[in-house]
């Protein structure tokens, strides 16, 4: 007779941590007011989004989300947006912000994060804690990941995505034997450690970690009396772990999952991609996945109103528009427009980011750039165009995408 297999509650089994709180200097000057997690993205979503709506698709009901840097904007989307659970059911999404419960000191690291908010894990005394980043776009469900872990008998279990070792200089490189069990850990080495059974390729860590609940309090504990520590999940915890001989594994996302794109929206160029990615005929990453919805909050808008007032007609080619928009005669090729944006006569757009609230005037060219929440943008403008010009008003980016900040005046 077959064993039974291990039935999993992520309702009760489960505890969740979102960790939200870094400063996102890598995504300046997007970040000048907001916490990375609450950057606007696609349109309609906050990067944030993502993280939730994987826990809510996979059955997960009690989430921290843990705060600390210009969390004001975050908080506020989660209190409008993210109030769909019931507490009188045990259910919830709490915005915890750092409380310098232990020391005077804010987070010292993802660990440590975690370590300030021990009193938590003991309140609610679960069988395992789910530790996630808030600024990732990918889709997952965690229960595999989960029934992995179970599987495996581990004591922590790392997500991890399989890329070519030459990007290993930007991700934590996690070392395998040939049963996915972590023998070591490289911080964005420039000679990585590579997957067993192809040398060409890495296994990067997702920044995702499942934690037996005791054994995640034991480590914390012991890496907190370090002095020499950076109180990180990757370069301490898990080095940490390996050398004691607990069972630390690692869950391939692509295998695992119908989906296997992931972004780290860590930098304005990654950032930038990411948002090219949603547009075309075939898209890397499908917000119009029926089975996976992802859900954000949503503003009441009227519809995108596309109307005629020049010599050519208002055109949309593979991009995305939200609701709110106004696009006279001007042209919207290969992009994302945020939701109440106000487009003119003979305006071509290009290639680019356009976040809520910003009016393009008559005749503006606009193309390989991100202009934030608020701009007014005169007639005849160009940006994108002379990259020296652009340098002297905006930032640029390693590639050359040009950001207009928030409310900046042209």
């Amino acid at each position: 007779m077959s064993k039974k297999r291990k039935q999993i509650d992520p309702m009760r089994d489960v505890l969740t941590f979102i960790l939200a709180g870094g400063k996102g200097e890598r995504l300046d000057p997007l970040t000048r007011d907001r916490a990375k997690p609450a950057v606007p993205f696609g349109g309609i979503y906050r990067i944030v989004d993502f993280s939730l709506s994987n826990c809510v698709n996979s059955g997960l009901r009690r989430i921290f989300l843990l705060t600390q840097y210009k969390s004001f904007s975050l908080q506020k989307h989660i209190l409008e947006g993210w109030n769909i659970y019931s507490n009188q059911l045990g259910e919830f999404i709490d915005v915890v912000p750092a409380q310098q419960r232990i020391s005077s000191d804010w987070y010292r690291g993802t660990a440590d994060a975690i370590y300030q908010n021990l009193n938590i894990v003991g309140d609610y005394d679960p069988k395992r804690v789910l530790i996630l980043a808030g600024d990732h776009v990918y889709k997952m469900d965690y229960r595999k990941l989960i029934e992995y872990h179970m599987s495996k008998n581990a004591d922590m279990t790392v997500a991890c995505i399989a890329m070519p070792k030459q990007d290993s200089i930007h991700f934590g490189v996690v070392q395998v034997d040939k049963h996915n069990m972590v023998v070591g850990f490289q911080e964005k080495p420039e000679t990585p450690k590579t997957i067993p059974a192809n040398p060409d390729e890495i296994f990067g860590s997702m920044g995702i970690y499942l934690f037996n609940a005791d054994v995640l309090k034991k480590e914390l504990i012991t890496d907190a009396g370090k002095i020499d520590s950076d109180h990180d999940f990757g370069k301490n915890i898990i080095p940490q772990m390996v050398a004691r001989k607990l069972k630390v594994f690692a869950y391939d996302f692509a295998k695992e999952n119908t989906s296997s794109y992931w972004r780290d929206i860590g930098t304005r160029d990654s950032y930038y991609q990411a948002n090219m990615d949603l547009c075309g005929a075939n898209p890397q990453f499908n917000l119009y996945e029926k089975a996976w919805p992802l859900r954000t909050h949503h503003h009441h808008y009227p519809p995108l109103r596309v109307y005629t007032t020049g010599k050519t007609p208002g055109t949309i080619v593979d991009s995305l528009v939200a609701g709110g928009c106004v696009l006279e005669s001007g042209r919207i090729e290969h992009s994302v427009v945020s939701n109440n944006v106000v487009i003119k006569d003979g305006v071509l757009i290009k290639n680019s980011v356009i976040m809520d609230g910003v009016t393009v005037g008559r005749g503006t060219q606009i193309q390989g750039a991100i202009i934030d929440k608020d701009v007014d943008i005169p007639a005849g403008t160009k940006i994108g165009f002379n990259p020296e010009l652009d340098r002297q008003r905006f930032v640029l980016t390693t590639s050359g995408i040009v950001i207009v900040a928030k409310k900046t005046s042209l």
